[in-house]
């Protein structure tokens, strides 16, 4: 009898399979695992996300707290700028107008001396003196024939008269009266710096009593005076004359406009200026040719005349002054 052969069996025995069962495989065990290695990760770090969570949390809450102690700020009324301006004029000292106005055009006025030939200073001066009723022009501060002679000239020839004169270029160009260099020589200009300088005379305008000088020498620091229209300019309004009355200045006097389009005879009646500006700031011969200027000490006028009916030739309150239109017309600079 021919016995059955005999085979492996590919399946395991029960008992093996039920062993095999009993035990994961490794990759199964291995996911089941991983789950487990990341909670136990997790729980190992969460202390150290708490304390720096705790610590963010405390660093906002200083941050607030901080905020919230600062005082805000209270908002300006105009009480309190008021309070604050008062504070200030009690405490501290403020430059009248006169004064910041007289400033500002200082560095622009020169002083104008005329010199003539001794012998012609006899002849000169009855002229310069004319006295009389009528309005009359300023006219220089006399010399005297026992004048000292000007030491850059010829010593035959004698200071007659001082006037004033304005910057009005920084190339050295000034305004004054005519009748300040009228008949003279050779004139002198000194500079608010002390500065002494020969002059001569580039332009007339003998309708308005008007000179434009050109100085040989200048300043290295001129500064010119700013001019303004007198368009909005009305009685009342103040201003400042500045020059040298009786040769003593630079000197100030300060007042209002008294008037405008007002017209002046020459005492000889052989000419009229029409469209002065009166004004009652002082002004006195040597006064002549200066300027008058605002509180913002701007020229509006060029000083020219005084009302006196008597013959000192001393100021009683009516001076007149040409507008400074006419004089910038006088220098060639455009009308305003």
């Amino acid at each position: 009898m021919r016995r059955p052969a005999l085979y492996s069996s590919s399946r395991p025995a029960p008992a093996q399979q039920a062993s095999a069962a009993a035990q994961p495989a490794p990759d199964a065990a291995a996911a089941a695992a991983a789950p487990e290695r990341r909670k136990r990760r997790f729980s190992l770090s969460s202390p150290a996300l708490l304390w720096a969570a705790i610590a963010l949390l405390s660093a906002l809450l200083a941050v607030s707290l901080s905020l919230s102690m600062r005082p805000v700020p209270r908002k300006l009324t105009q009480k309190d700028i008021n309070a604050a301006v008062l504070k200030t004029l009690e405490t501290q000292t403020i430059p009248s107008e006169y004064a910041k106005a007289y400033d500002k055009i200082q560095p622009s006025v020169v002083r104008v001396v005329s010199y003539v030939k001794r012998s012609r200073l006899k002849e000169s001066a009855p002229r310069l003196g004319h006295g009389g009723s009528k309005p009359k022009p300023l006219g220089p501060a006399q010399g005297s024939a026992n004048a000292t002679a000007s030491p850059d000239d010829d010593e035959d020839e004698v200071e007659a008269g001082v006037g004033t004169g304005v910057v009005i270029v920084d190339k050295g160009v000034i305004l004054t009266n005519l009748h300040v260099v009228s008949g003279a020589d050779h004139v002198k200009v000194t500079f608010f710096d002390g500065l002494e300088s020969p002059a001569s005379v580039t332009g007339v305008q003998a309708e308005n009593d008007l000179a434009v000088l050109q100085a040989s020498k200048i300043p290295d620091d001129m500064i010119a005076a700013t001019m303004r229209s007198t368009g909005d300019l009305q009685p009342g309004d103040k201003v400042l004359a500045v020059g040298f009355p009786f040769g003593i200045g630079p000197s100030a006097s300060g007042g209002i406009v008294s008037g405008l389009k007002r017209s002046f005879r020459s005492p000889e009646g052989k000419q009229e200026m029409t469209n002065l500006i009166q004004f009652d700031a002082a002004a006195n011969p040597g006064n002549s040719g200066g300027p008058l200027v605002t509180m913002d000490g701007e020229v509006v006028g060029i000083v020219t005349a005084i009302l006196n009916p008597t013959p000192a030739r001393t100021f009683l309150g009516i001076g007149f002054a040409v507008p400074i239109e006419n004089a910038a017309t006088a220098a060639g600079l455009p009308p305003f």
